[in-house]
């Protein structure tokens, strides 16, 4: 089996989405961008590497409803092969997606995964 490591990590922000809040005009997939983006840019990072977007989010509704993981690869600017998949396990949303890359780096498989969190405050 070949071996997973974790090379980087980034949060989105946490908040509230009340009218009242910082949060509130930021969409879950702008906040799923801008940590792609981020993983991208900080680590010179050729995105025909990547193979997956895994990305963890409490309650897809809404805009967030859709593969929120493809959409925001797509919108990062990462390359058009690169595949993303959204993992909805709850309070694990933000653990489960971690450990994917490590079930799945096979030689047959995964070479580059990155996962990301974001979800809409509540």
């Amino acid at each position: 089996m070949t071996d997973a490591y974790i090379f980087d990590a980034v949060r989105t922000p946490r908040g509230k989405g009340r009218k009242d809040c910082a949060l509130h005009e930021v969409t879950p997939v702008r906040l799923a961008v801008t940590a792609l983006q981020a993983i991208r840019d900080r680590n010179k990072l050729d995105t025909h590497l990547v193979d997956d977007v895994v990305l963890g989010c409490v309650m897809p509704i809404g805009e967030q409803g859709a593969d929120i993981a493809r959409t925001a690869a797509v919108m990062a600017g990462y390359a058009e092969t690169v595949s993303g998949v959204q993992v909805n396990r709850f309070c694990a949303s933000g653990l489960d997606p971690t450990a994917a890359p490590g079930r799945s780096t096979r030689p047959w498989r995964s070479r580059c995964t990155s996962c990301p969190r974001a979800c809409r405050p509540t």
